[in-house]
């Protein structure tokens, strides 16, 4: 009797963050990760607290089509297959749409965009070679509601949740499942530095849960969309946020008479 390969996942913008999160919890599930990032300082600290039998490090910017395609060609040698995918990479530029400069604009939908479209048309082939796969694309609630001061950001990751649907139209003829996550406000290291306590307050009177998610909470709704339990789950997308896209305004003042009743 044969044993079942080992499966694969390959994790973009994992040095840091839910990224990272992400790639731990598939190898704490005993998958194979190939852990992608553009920031090589950061990808050396992290790949010495992975396992190195389990875990591959390649320094990749996800906007750019021969290093995605050299990217998914080297996890394939090295692996020898490819089961998922996580779109993660994704950077920001907060200000006024009239101060957002073109080149600002560019850069953001390169990587949070055109990133996600270029690593699932390369990781298809080789999914397909083993089976089929998942893919998990990560938007934002920023995606489905607008906001001051995001104007790049919040159209970029409105276009990865159609980019998705898309996605799973087309390649679950190949037996490839594309869905999405959108975070709500997250613990992340970012999120702590420049989220003052007055921004944590607001986020907290709007999302019913009240607190902000962690990382390991957007981790655990990734592996499971990206696990054979979600099977027949394609073209969806599911806001990670304690209820904040959901609700509409948070209601503060009835919220504390609620708890005082």
């Amino acid at each position: 009797m044969t044993s079942k390969p080992t499966n694969v996942c390959l994790v973009t913008g994992a040095a840091r963050g839910i990224g990272l999160a992400t790639a731990r919890l598939f190898l704490e599930n005993g998958w194979c990760v190939a852990l992608i990032d553009n920031n090589p300082d950061t990808l050396r600290e992290t790949e010495k607290t992975v396992p190195a039998d389990k875990a591959l490090c390649i320094e990749c910017d996800v906007s750019d089509p021969d290093q995605v395609q050299r990217s998914i060609d080297r996890t394939a040698a090295h692996f020898g297959r490819l089961d998922g995918l996580v779109n993660n990479a994704g950077i920001a530029d907060f200000g006024p749409i009239a101060q957002t400069g073109l080149n600002v604009w560019q850069e953001i939908m390169a990587t949070n965009l055109t990133g996600p479209f270029l690593t699932v048309q390369a990781a298809v082939p080789v999914m397909s070679r083993s089976g089929g796969g998942a893919v998990v694309n990560i938007a934002s609630i920023s995606g489905h509601r607008a906001s001051t001061l995001r104007v790049a950001y919040g159209t970029s990751k409105a276009g990865v949740i159609h980019l998705t649907k898309q996605q799973a139209a087309e390649y679950g003829n190949q037996g490839v499942r594309v869905n999405c996550i959108c975070p709500g406000p997250v613990d992340t290291e970012m999120a702590k530095k420049v989220h003052d306590a007055a921004i944590r307050q607001s986020y907290h009177d709007a999302i019913p849960l009240n607190r902000y998610g962690e990382e390991h909470e957007i981790a655990e709704a990734i592996y499971f969309l990206v696990s054979d339990k979600a099977s027949f789950i394609n073209g969806q997308v599911l806001s990670v946020d304690g209820g904040f896209e959901s609700t509409g305004i948070g209601l503060p003042d009835l919220r504390a008479k609620q708890g005082n009743a």
